[in-house]
């Protein structure tokens, strides 16, 4: 009778996130995949595209788990590695970045430590992702302003200040912003008009912000669009109250719709800033995905699986 093969996992992991404590990262991580019953190769990315090759890789080689462990950039590269595959792994993942917008949106514990000891206890559960310009994204897709504000944020100014440099540079743009007309087609129809920034959400947390878009599932199949029309400080002021209260729908000079598809034109080419990077210009189509990935979450925060579906062991 023969063996029965033993699960095998590809853990992705970006070195220069985590900083000092990466190798007693990498190592609680390797035990705790070990644990949970999989034979466990690592993979070290050194420049862009390596936690893409690395998980599609893992995949075709017989990975029955893909864990990325980095900030959203790795998490993006992974999910591009494993999503146009017709058979997907199961996807988890390790926050070391400096927003982690996706593990906030999908109840990952966000102290590193936590997320490893978590891992055996989690549970599968669909998530949609987007399509756009080519690739594959997790999160948002910003245009506009704030896009092109962010694009130049330095990396140390990242890794000091996390967020803060984000907000920052991307307040400075929208100050100067003078807007831009837009096309929107959608599922119910169309708008038109002056925005200043386009924001188009598959969660609830954007740069940070888990209130951006309260109503937001990582798994109701939408895309959740807000166009920022007026940037004036008046109404920036009014906005800001408005976001950390959940109510940005609710603020003036703000509109927002969900459709499951919708292209995007402009008066001119603007930047698209895809899950934190910079990925073309507009004219831009998206498109959800739903369900497309099966990802490992906490039972209780995620709200996905049953207690009785952790981790299949091997």
């Amino acid at each position: 009778m023969s063996e029965k093969r033993q699960r095998q996992a590809v853990l992705i992991m970006n070195p220069s996130s985590g900083k000092e404590k990466a190798e007693e990262i990498r190592k609680s991580a390797e035990a705790a995949i070990a644990g949970a019953g999989y034979s466990v190769t690592t993979r070290l990315t050194e420049k862009a595209g390596d936690a893409e090759r690395f998980a599609r890789e893992g995949t075709r080689d017989g990975a029955d788990l893909v864990i990325a462990a980095g900030g959203d950039g790795t998490v993006n590269e992974a999910v591009n590695g494993i999503a146009g595959l017709p058979e997907r792994p199961l996807f988890a993942l390790l926050p070391l970045g400096t927003v982690n917008d996706f593990a906030r949106a999908l109840g990952i514990p966000l102290d590193v430590g936590e997320a490893i000891q978590a891992l055996p206890d989690l549970v599968p559960k669909p998530a949609d992702i987007g399509m756009a310009a080519g690739r594959y994204f997790m999160n948002i897709i910003a245009i506009g302003a704030l896009a092109e504000g962010v694009a130049g944020v330095p990396v140390e100014q990242k890794s000091a200040f996390g967020p803060l440099a984000y907000i920052a540079h991307g307040a400075k743009a929208l100050f100067s912003a003078e807007g831009n007309e837009l096309q929107l087609w959608h599922d119910h129809g169309s708008w038109s008009g002056e925005a200043s920034l386009l924001l188009l959400a598959l969660t609830n947390s954007t740069g940070g912000f888990e209130r951006m878009n309260p109503e937001a599932e990582t798994d109701d199949g939408l895309l959740h669009v807000t166009v920022i029309k007026n940037t004036k400080l008046p109404n920036l002021v009014r906005m800001s109250a408005a976001l950390l209260l959940g109510k940005l729908q609710e603020a003036g000079a703000v509109e927002t719709f969900r459709t499951k598809r919708l292209r995007v034109e402009s008066d001119r080419p603007l930047v698209c800033n895809i899950d934190g990077d910079e990925c073309g210009v507009t004219p831009l189509e998206v498109s959800v995905l739903p369900g497309h990935l099966r990802v490992l979450v906490p039972a209780e925060e995620g709200g996905g699986g049953e207690p009785d579906e952790r981790i299949p062991n091997a």
